[in-house]
């Protein structure tokens, strides 16, 4: 091809946006003249091969790609020299006297579906050409077998001799995987393996290829096909052949999703010499021939994701809030026990380990020893085991009430702390010194009533981890929750305090034969076997109880009454019962204790409505637990016709985590965003019901929100959130309400008004996100009355100040000066007020730690959070003379402090789900970043070099999404950021490495979990 040629070509698809995509391909030419005059003819036939390649890609309708196709032949100087690009495409296999080329059957362009059928070619084969032709290479699969490997031994050989990269990621699923394979990956194949030991269920159950080629033609398999000689050559496996070219969102969905499970610790890297037993013994546990479980000593112990979420949350307790006694509160099954471990490892000294039973002290204690790799760590004081040393003590509570005198220790943890109002344990936290207090729970409110939060924790709870968290990190049993109509009108009951009348809800149930028959057939419809479930159901009251436990016997199921009024041997017994499939269900009035330990429970009966989530999540964790051969949780709610007051949302909340808002969309769409293996179904009746309620909540909220504090009595908001169950998205909506208004409409005293005050009434919402104590204190300190001039303040206190003034008035709205908006602010005492107390109760819930940048002018914190007018004021970017009014976009940088700012939103798409936009931006790990300049920015930019040469500092900001039920959503500060490495330019696709790592809740809503 001639320069005379190819310029006519540029000329004549430069419609194409051709221009743009040539500068892209050569940094060094400013122009393609620059281009055409400095390329040697070959290099300029590349360039613009690739440039037609690209166009051609985008053009998806087949005569405009035919038709522009023809117009390049005619240019040419002879269709031969197409040949030059085509061979970029293929792989030449050489052998003595032998040449040919291989490539795959389905063009690399194309997709197909592939069935390992007679008339069309096997995956086997089709792996074998991609491996000849691809420059990296990517496995993910559940199990590999040896014979698997051979089929494919000549190929992978060759991909080591050319040095091409070649990652696995396998797992110990049911013992499938053989040693010998992983062993040959490794040494004879040089490919870098990691895997996942699996140790209570297997979530991995993928198998896919990802074969990556400079030229841009990336290619990939998904589908059912394992690394074996089956699924590669004579099996009914389906597999999806995916490519860069014609789906070019679901490969870039596969090296993200890949990326990230690459970089999860819980994928251990495997060294045949290093972790051979390690393999053996997991291979054997999971297939039924080994020990019941996985023993990692050698290995460090890792907090799991959720695990370091609780660890996190105790640290900015302590660190943040100085609070040293700290309750967790968490499912039986999520390792709280190991959270312990680890949170001691960090904290050291001397140790108190109580429980009531010596199993349970034995197995801690060999749980610290592991996190601590220290096999002679601890001694036992239990059942006449006297400690000698009492410096690391394991206890059980019946020996320490015989212990006249306790000496101090650094860090005490009581195991099932409900247990704390008994007189044994109230006996012991009376005596007990401790720097470190922690408590661990998986029901902190008790049968009784009582809340162990209330007594010891003034209330607060440190973490909580709730149900959603728990499924997603498949911590407990899926459940399938299906919402029945059951026609009964509950409208005339009497409401008060918040729930139906007791008494009036019993009258109703009990005897009603026609809900009972109801409740009956719904059993029958959705359990495959009533005759074999273990079932429990909850009830209105103790007559209602036995009235269901007397109508399923006679229905020949056999059931049984538990109630506060049953003798404790007698509930035992029908426990054993349930366990041993006596009896089908038993019926309750309350939850049962901690003692009576039903995880086979597989059945879930909801017979009375439940207003407060707390008791719901409390009644649905009694079906949560895990147990052999228990593949899910089946969960009846009947629901009737209720009365205005009552609410659905916080129930559906708690279990999807939606907010009110995409609550509706949730029902509307079927739930679709569940954790794996759940589901939540309404029948058309109920779906109508709870739709109706659920929107009803969310219009006219007002008036009953008034109403709501008028009944609670003349309450600060902090007390009224606690009692009340109410959050913030409530009291402040994103029109209608605050609570200056709110207490005004109430009847209530606050402070008087002052100039302006309506329009700063609907700023106080800005403030919600303020969660550091630092900025808490300034700003509270910049709103008072008495407060201090502009003038007098330090330079990092004047920076506070512009950064307050400016989320309030992002356009400075007739302001001459900062000081003029703080003395505006201070002019409302009502404002002033509500944002002091407002933003008390934000930065006490800060569930991170926040720290300095260390950087000269910039007065922001990492892990705290702010608004975009915070940020651009907080690095030196909005002044006076440039305020942050009208600054969108998604970077900025300061040339007073020379930093760049990278303002990420992670869900860019508004309302539907779009795997086009999904990966752009996404952690890779705690401390990676995957992130895309600018479509402008190129590498020789001015913005390109500082990202690229590392010449500013740069901070990354990110949020979840654009909005949430407070409006627009704040950004996390992560920090400061370095480059690792870069790709392409238009946009540039950036990894960057964290200098701190990122927060867990953050790194769990970012990321595809793989643990």
């Amino acid at each position: 091809m001639t320069v005379d040629a190819t310029a006519g070509l540029y000329e004549s698809v430069r419609t194409r946006e051709l221009d743009r995509r040539l500068q892209g391909l050569s940094p060094d030419a400013a122009t393609f003249g620059e281009l055409t005059t400095a390329a040697a003819p070959d290099v300029l036939a590349r360039h613009v091969g690739e440039a037609v390649r690209r166009v051609l890609a985008e053009e998806k309708d087949a005569s405009t790609r035919r038709e522009l196709v023809n117009r390049i032949i005619d240019l040419l100087d002879s269709p031969d020299d197409l040949v030059v690009d085509l061979e970029q495409l293929l792989a030449v296999s050489t052998a003595p006297g032998v040449h040919r080329l291989v490539r795959p059957t389905t063009p690399l362009s194309e997709t197909a579906l592939l069935t390992n059928t007679a008339d069309e070619p096997s995956l086997g084969a089709e792996l074998r050409s991609e491996l000849a032709t691809a420059d990296h290479v990517d496995l993910l699969c559940a199990f590999i077998r040896w014979h698997g490997i051979r089929v494919l031994a000549d190929e992978l050989t060759r991909l080591r001799e050319r040095g091409i990269p070649f990652r696995v990621i396998t797992t110990t699923y049911r013992g499938a995987t053989e040693r010998r394979a992983v062993d040959e990956l490794v040494r004879r194949f040089g490919a870098d393996v990691r895997i996942r030991y699996e140790d209570q269920s297997t979530r991995l159950h993928a198998k896919a290829w990802l074969f990556r080629r400079n030229s841009g033609f990336d290619t990939g398999y998904v589908g059912s096909s394992n690394l074996s000689r089956s699924a590669l050559v004579d099996g009914l496996e389906w597999n999806v052949r995916i490519s860069a070219i014609a789906t070019p969102a679901l490969v870039r969905k596969f090296e993200a999703t890949f990326d990230t499970y690459w970089n999860n610790p819980d994928f251990r890297a495997y060294d045949p010499d290093r972790d051979a037993a390690l393999l053996d013994a997991a291979l054997g546990a999971e297939s039924g021939s080994g020990p019941s479980t996985i023993s990692l000593s050698g290995l460090e112990v890792r907090p799991r994701p959720h695990q370091e979420r609780i660890l996190e949350a105790l640290d900015a307790e302590r660190v943040v809030h100085g609070r040293h006694r700290n309750l967790v509160v968490a499912a039986t099954g999520t390792g709280k026990t190991v959270v312990a471990a680890l949170d001691y490892r960090r904290l050291g000294g001397s140790l108190l380990f109580v429980a009531h039973r010596r199993e349970i002290l034995e197995q801690a204690r060999r749980t610290y020893r592991e996190v601590l790799g220290d096999g002679t760590f601890g001694e036992l004081f239990v059942g006449g085991e006297v400690p000698s040393g009492w410096k690391n003590v394991f206890a059980s509570i019946q020996s320490l009430r015989g212990a006249a005198d306790l000496p101090a220790f650094d860090v005490a943890v009581i195991d099932e702390f409900h247990h704390a109002e008994a007189a044994s344990y109230r006996n012991l936290l009376d005596r007990l010194v401790a720097r470190e207090l922690l408590g661990l729970t998986a029901t902190p409110q008790r049968a009784d009533g009582i809340d162990v939060r209330e007594e010891f924790f003034d209330g607060r709870t440190a973490v909580e981890l709730g149900l959603a968290d728990s499924l997603e990190q498949d911590l407990l049993c899926p459940f399938h929750y299906f919402g029945v109509a059951d026609n009964t009108d509950l409208s005339a009951l009497e409401w008060s305090r918040g729930a139906y009348d007791v008494s009036g809800l019993s009258n109703l149930y009990t005897g009603n034969d026609a809900r009972t028959l109801l409740v009956l057939r719904a059993l029958r419809d959705r359990v495959a076997d009533v005759h074999r479930m273990r079932a429990l159901g909850f009830c209105v009251s103790v007559a209602h109880a036995e009235y269901m436990a007397r109508k399923f016997s006679e229905a020949n199921i056999p059931s049984l009454a538990v109630t506060g009024e049953t003798a404790l041997g007698d509930r035992l017994a029908a426990a054993s019962a349930l366990r041993n499939g006596q009896v089908q269900c038993l019926f309750t009035v309350d939850l049962f204790n901690e003692g009576v330990d039903l995880p086979t429970v597989d059945t879930l009966l909801l017979l009375r409505p439940t207003q407060s989530a707390t008791v719901f999540l409390q009644q649905l964790g009694r079906g949560l637990r895990r147990a052999p051969g228990k593949a899910v949780l089946t969960v009846l709610d009947f629901i009737g016709q209720h009365r205005r007051e009552y609410r659905f949302d916080t129930r559906y909340r708690a279990l999807t985590g939606s907010t009110r808002a995409q609550l509706v969309r949730d029902i509307e769409e079927g739930f679709p965003y569940l954790p794996a293996g759940s589901q939540l179904v309404l029948d058309r009746v109920a779906r109508e019901v709870v739709l109706a309620n659920v929107r009803q909540s969310l219009s006219g909220r007002h008036a009953v929100l008034v109403a709501d504090v008028r009944s609670h009595g003349d309450l600060p908001l902090a007390e009224y959130l606690s009692r009340s169950g109410r959050d913030l998205a409530e009291v402040y909506p994103r029109v209608g309400s605050n609570w200056t208004r709110v207490r005004r409409d109430a009847g209530y005293p606050t402070p008087p008004s002052g100039p302006g005050e309506d329009a700063l009434l609907k700023r106080v919402r800005s403030f919600t996100h303020v969660d550091d104590p630092q900025r808490t204190d300034v700003y509270t300190q910049l709103l008072a009355i008495d407060g201090p001039d502009y003038a007098e303040l330090s330079t990092e206190q004047q920076a506070m100040a512009r950064m307050l003034v400016y989320s309030v008035w992002s356009n400075r709205a007739g302001l001459q000066s900062f000081q003029d908006g703080l003395d505006a602010l201070r002019a409302c005492p009502a404002i002033t007020s509500e944002l002091a107390e407002l933003m008390a109760i934000t930065s006490d819930r800060a569930r991170h730690v926040p720290r300095p940048l260390g950087i000269e002018g910039v007065t922001l914190l990492s892990h705290a959070s702010y608004r975009r007018e915070e940020i651009l004021t907080g690095i030196g970017w909005a002044t006076w003379d440039r305020k942050p009014h009208g600054q969108a976009g998604g970077v900025a940088y300061s040339e007073v402090t020379n930093v760049d700012a990278l303002l990420v939103t992670l869900r860019k798409e508004e309302r539907d789900f779009a795997p086009s936009t999904r990966y752009r931006d996404y952690p890779v790990s705690a401390d990676l970043f995957h992130w895309e300049s600018q479509n402008s920015t190129t590498l020789t930019s001015a913005p390109g070099q500082r990202y690229t040469r590392g010449t500013s500092r740069v901070l990354l900001f990110v949020r979840v999404a654009r909005e949430d039920e407070l409006g627009s959503s704040p950004y996390l500060c992560l920090g400061e950021v370095s480059h690792v490495d870069h790709q392409g330019e238009r946009p540039i696709s950036i990894t960057w490495r964290l200098h701190r790592p990122m927060p867990q809740d953050l790194l769990s809503k970012g990321l595809v979990d793989a643990s």
